[in-house]
C-alpha cells in the first residue's frame, strides 16, 4: 500500500511540477533593462534563461539578447569611468583631459542602441515562449487529498 501511494504522490509531483514550468512570463521595460515575472515572483535572467531552453527558438532570441545587454553595460561602464576621470581631477585642481571625457559621451551613445536592441530581443523572446505555451497540449492537473487515513489523486485532463 505504501509503494501505490509513493508512486501516486510523485506522479501528482510531476504533474505539478510540469505545470510549474508552463506558466506565462511577463516582462517589463525599465531605464536600465528589463525586469522578468511570473505570476508574482520576480526572476533573474539566468532563471528566464533555463525556462526558454524548452523552446529552442525563444532560447536563441533571449541568448542574442543577453549578449547584446552585456556589451551594451561594457560600453556604459567605460564611458562612465572616461567621463568621471577628468571631472574628478578638475575637482581636485588639476588639469583634466576633456577628450577623455568626449570619448566617454561617444562611448555612452554606442551602448543606447545596443540596449535597445537587447530589450525588444528580450520581448521578442518572451513573446516566442508564451505563445507556444497556449498552444501546448498540456492542460492535465493533478490534485492529491487526504480525507482522514485515505488519500485519492484526482488527474483532470
Amino acid at each position: 500500500m505504501k509503494y501505490v501511494i509513493s508512486v501516486l504522490l510523485l506522479f501528482s509531483l510531476s504533474c505539478n511540477a510540469q505545470s510549474i514550468t508552463q506558466k506565462k512570463i511577463s516582462i517589463y521595460k525599465t531605464f536600465g533593462g528589463v525586469i522578468y515575472e511570473m505570476d508574482t515572483l520576480s526572476l533573474s535572467s539566468k532563471q528566464v534563461g533555463m525556462l526558454l531552453r524548452q523552446n529552442p527558438q525563444a532560447y536563441e532570441e533571449f541568448r542574442i539578447s543577453r549578449s547584446k545587454s552585456a556589451i551594451s553595460s561594457v560600453l556604459g561602464f567605460s564611458s562612465g569611468l572616461l567621463v568621471a576621470v577628468p571631472l574628478v581631477t578638475a575637482v581636485a585642481g588639476g588639469q583634466p583631459e576633456w577628450l577623455l571625457a568626449a570619448g566617454g559621451g561617444i562611448l555612452f551613445l554606442a551602448s543606447i542602441p545596443f540596449n535597445s536592441s537587447s530589450k525588444g530581443h528580450a520581448l521578442n523572446a518572451i513573446e516566442l515562449y508564451n505563445s507556444k505555451l497556449s498552444a501546448s497540449n498540456y492542460r492535465t492537473k493533478s490534485t492529491l487529498y487526504f480525507h482522514g487515513s485515505s488519500a485519492s489523486l484526482i488527474i483532470r485532463f
